[in-house]
């Protein structure tokens, strides 16, 4: 498996030792492994679509495909 080095906030490094020492969690490692694997799958179902890539969006061309006006 690949390692992999990070510098985190002491906030989020106090809360994954608090899940760690509640027996949440084996250790540190696993933690942060199983919390990073929950927060990609989430990022994957819940951040942005393909279609966000796709040129000739809205934001390409303007509110409602015109450039300089708005439609109602």
């Amino acid at each position: 498996m690949p390692k992999v080095e990070i510098t985190i906030p002491e906030h989020l490094e106090m809360q994954i030792a608090q899940l760690v020492e509640q027996g949440e969690f084996l250790n540190r490692e696993e933690a942060i492994e199983d919390l990073l694997s929950t927060g990609l799958k989430a990022y994957k179902t819940s951040g942005p679509s393909d279609d966000d890539d796709e040129p000739g969006g809205l934001e390409d061309d303007g509110m409602m495909g015109h450039d300089d006006e708005y439609v109602f």
